[in-house]
């Protein structure tokens, strides 16, 4: 009879060690799940950053080639800045198909995975 009461109190304590443990794993889960997505946006934001500087430097160049062929250099920058607010409007009205999809995919596969 003096046994049954050891071996209560020793499942209970093996359980609520069992909880510990699967919270323990939990925690270092959302901890991997957290840095491997942190640590993607962020690379992925420096190579964006480094293309956008590179795009910037292309399209003054670009401007100031076709202000040059047009005669006046501010017209050069009224056609490239024409070019990107038409883009911008494209951009607008067909935003999900082309950025809000494939980004969502993106985050729930990382997620996921």
């Amino acid at each position: 009879m003096e046994k049954q009461p050891d071996t209560f109190g020793s499942l209970f304590e093996n359980a609520g060690d069992y909880l510990e443990t699967r919270l323990d794993l939990l925690k270092l889960k959302a901890v991997d799940k957290s840095s491997d997505i942190i640590s993607s946006v962020v690379s992925r934001l420096t190579i964006l950053l480094i293309v956008a500087f590179a795009i910037v430097i292309l399209n003054i160049g670009l401007a100031f080639w076709a202000g040059e062929l047009l005669g006046k250099v501010y017209l050069g920058f009224f056609v490239v800045g024409g070019f990107y607010a038409l883009l911008a409007l494209i951009l607008h009205f067909f935003w999900h198909p082309f950025l809000k999809g494939p980004i969502s995919s993106i985050i729930i596969k990382k997620m996921l995975n």
